[in-house]
């Protein structure tokens, strides 16, 4: 094991499974073991990513996939070979979400999405299906954003042709179903309460009230900027706030939010820095920006952070190196090697 794997296909969404799910399948593992013990690492610090790809439609003979791989956080490093596999058919898997508690993920495909069993993955059944198309997101075109609230009661999906949809989970209740929210929705987030939902796309930031089904901001972007990305998270006396992250001529910009008058609160210039990837840490404390984690040259990397001494006057820190899994593009690699051709 290293932190840094090739898993032979090109990797387009990443994310990490929730706790509880890993514990199952360990503690199914343990009891189906000759002596009920572990063979490498302590249980305690084995976690697991979920890995998404492939060679589309293309002649590559690459197949579309779901992968699950073992974390060792002791050790810092990524299983060579996957715990679980599993073919995708319908096209290339996209975009995901994992659910945060029922071991399920919704997968983006080109026209539609599936829900996939993570349990199934790893532990395949015969006569078990492994992949179900969600009916509600049938023939809908690609979803660029998929999200689940934090308690997992509410799934969210943002189109390539501008359209927010908001369901209630498991049901798929249609909450809301908004087809002009943007020239196309790039990215989604929930509050931390799950009362707000804020999708990002073209040069806007709009905020839905989850309950109301219906907007309650508009956030614009200033002078050059260009929003990327968005994630709610706390601030250092715990209340609730949005970060933006934007692209901007003198480099990278996290702008905050007051997530009560929406207003902008502040921003920080993070010059030479061109974010194209961006996320927060549970508590809040760390942010990341733009790291090579996984690519679709095939890779995935693990990198944890340095913790190191704060410095006065600084609100928050802003690293570059964490814990968390993001995206590169790397499609020329892939041209030049000859694994995809034009069309």
């Amino acid at each position: 094991m290293a932190n840094t794997q090739t898993y032979g296909f090109p990797i387009y969404a990443a994310d990490w499974i929730p706790e509880e799910t890993v514990r199952s399948k360990i503690d199914k593992d343990k009891e189906n073991s000759k002596d009920g013990s572990e063979s490498s690492s302590s249980s305690s610090s084995r976690s697991c990513i979920v890995l998404a790809g492939g060679g589309g439609e293309g002649r590559s003979g690459i197949p579309n996939v779901i992968v699950i791989c073992r974390v060792d956080l002791e050790s810092n490093s990524l299983s060579e070979q996957p715990v679980g596999r599993v073919v995708v058919t319908g096209g290339l898997p996209y975009r995901m979400a994992v659910h945060p508690s029922e071991g399920i993920l919704i997968c983006a495909l080109p026209e539609s999405c599936k829900r996939f069993d993570l349990e199934n993955i790893m532990r395949p059944r015969e006569g078990v299906e492994l992949e179900e198309v969600v009916n509600e997101l049938e023939d809908v075109g690609l979803q660029l954003a998929l999200a689940f609230n934090q308690e997992g009661s509410v799934l969210a999906a943002g189109g390539e042709d501008g359209t927010s949809r908001i369901f209630e989970w498991p049901s798929m209740k249609t909450l809301l179903n908004e087809s002009k929210a943007h020239a196309e929705v790039k990215n989604l987030t929930f509050s931390e309460s799950g009362k707000f939902l804020v999708s990002l796309g073209g040069p806007l930031c709009r905020v839905w009230d989850v309950n109301a089904s219906t907007a309650v901001a508009s956030l614009s972007k200033e002078k050059d900027e260009m929003f990327a990305s968005c994630r709610f998270s706390v601030d250092n006396a715990g209340n609730e706030v949005l970060y933006i992250a934007a692209k901007t001529e003198r480099g990278g910009s996290i702008i905050t939010w007051d997530t009560t008058s929406w207003k902008r609160r502040h921003s920080k210039l993070l010059k030479n820095y061109s974010i194209s990837a961006f996320n927060v840490s549970p508590d809040g404390r760390f942010l990341a920006l733009c790291l090579v984690s996984v690519s679709i040259d095939s890779r995935a990397k693990l990198t944890v952070i340095e913790q190191k001494a704060e410095t006065n006057g600084i609100d928050w820190p802003v690293v570059v190196l964490m814990f968390v899994l993001l995206l590169v593009v790397s499609y020329y690699f892939l041209m030049v090697k000859g694994i995809i051709g034009e069309e």
